[in-house]
């Protein structure tokens, strides 16, 4: 009883201090959708060892391809993106500065913990191979991990960006300002899939990124501004349901809606038309859900961790692949000669290695706790961080984009 009552009083308190106009089923979406991350990339991400002990990415899903659904639902950056259109709007709204000053500090509130997480690991990098002997395939198989979340911040800053623009589309054509987007992501995919894919230049996919995710937050956006009813919610859960569907079934669309190593398609970087689709049916069973996940969230032992997830949002998009390798990397030498330890480092080819990989997420998640104690701090405002740390920052985390890129 006694170590249950610091839980409680941290219960009691966050529900005294949350404001009676708040839509808790929008932080409760939120905080949904941001655990997904890290199940997603814990579950379906594995690590083999060379012979030279370097550590190198693989997939469960490239054995077990029945795995692929488990990603449908795990895939759910739709969702982000459609609570991030409208808690946008309210913000904009509510905003009474400039739009630049509006802006700013919604695209500091991002940029700041990109930033802490890329200079730490530039300076972890020569300390980790020269320090205690790391190898460089190691290194470079855990900067692609760290930096490989981070393409979601990039987009989402753009997306963030048009936010204004958004709002007046979604003013004058309503939920249907979506629909030229999902149309741009059909013709680029009907172009590079299609009958004349071999005379089509290799980046033609790359004009997929940002309509394919700008999708389901010009969604939002509408749903924030009061445009979008239970009718249209229902029409982007059947409509983007069926549409799912007839790719997978009719137009030979991979099952994965993340991207599995040796295939040649994915449906994720860049979108394909599933993205939008998968995004529409999510969009249309969360505002249909709305109502009934905000009464559950009114029980404080239910909404207290989705106002510490929702406070933590970047800390666990940022870490959450560290928190993986502070495991696997220390792991890869206590494997003996084969290297292997299973559910850590090792094909990940094996019912017996799911069950493992299942078994390691609680420390996988202990883990990110104990970082984001200290890495947290990068979501404040740096007010006591002067021009030359924040330029040295910068410098660090441009090194670590260089190297995670295979640039150097």
């Amino acid at each position: 009883m006694k170590t249950s009552t610091p839980v409680r009083a941290l219960v009691r308190r966050i529900e005294a201090r949350t404001p009676a106009h708040r839509d808790r089923a929008i932080d409760g979406l939120r905080a949904l959708a941001l655990l997904a991350v890290p199940t997603g990339h814990w579950l379906l991400g594995g690590f083999t060892r060379s012979a030279d002990g370097a550590i190198h990415n693989a997939s469960p899903l490239s054995a077990f391809g029945g795995l692929a659904p488990v990603s449908w639902f795990l895939q759910m950056l739709g969702i982000f993106f459609l609570v991030g259109g409208y808690a946008s709007v309210l913000s904009f709204r509510r905003h009474e500065g400039s739009t630049g000053a509006w802006l700013k500090g919604r695209l500091a509130r991002l940029g700041r913990p990109v930033l802490g997480v890329t200079a730490v690991w530039a300076a972890l990098l020569p300390l980790l191979h020269h320090g205690f002997g790391v190898p460089g395939d190691t290194l470079r198989t855990a900067s692609t991990l760290v930096i490989q979340p981070l393409w979601f911040v990039g987009v989402y800053t753009v997306v963030t960006a048009l936010t204004p623009l958004c709002v007046r589309a979604a003013r004058r054509l309503g939920v249907w300002a979506a629909a030229p987007l999902l149309g741009s992501v059909a013709v680029v995919d009907f172009l590079r899939y299609g009958p004349y894919a071999d005379a089509m230049p290799s980046w033609l996919s790359v004009l997929n990124i940002l309509p394919g995710w700008l999708f389901a937050y010009q969604v939002g956006v509408s749903w924030g501004e009061g445009r979008l009813n239970r009718r249209h919610a229902w029409g982007l859960l059947i409509g983007g349901a069926a549409l799912f569907a007839a790719l997978l079934v009719w137009c030979g669309y991979p099952m994965s809606m993340v991207g599995v190593p040796g295939e040649t398609r994915t449906n994720s970087h860049p979108p394909s038309l599933l993205v939008p689709a998968l995004a529409a049916a999510q969009s249309g069973a969360a505002i249909l859900l709305r109502d009934r996940l905000g009464r559950l969230l009114r029980r404080p032992a239910l909404w207290a961790p989705v106002v510490v997830i929702n406070l933590s949002a970047m800390t666990v998009l940022c870490w959450h692949q560290t928190a993986m390798l502070a495991a696997a990397i220390p792991a890869s030498y206590l494997g003996g000669a084969s290297g292997a330890v299973p559910g850590l480092v090792g094909a990940p080819d094996s019912v017996g290695w799911i069950l493992a990989r299942l078994a390691w997420m609680p420390l996988f998640a202990g883990l990110l706790v104990l970082i984001g104690r200290y890495a947290r701090g990068f979501e404040s405002p740096w007010t006591r961080a002067g021009a030359v740390r924040r330029g040295l920052a910068g410098v660090l985390a441009a090194g670590f984009a260089v190297f995670a890129l295979g640039l150097a």
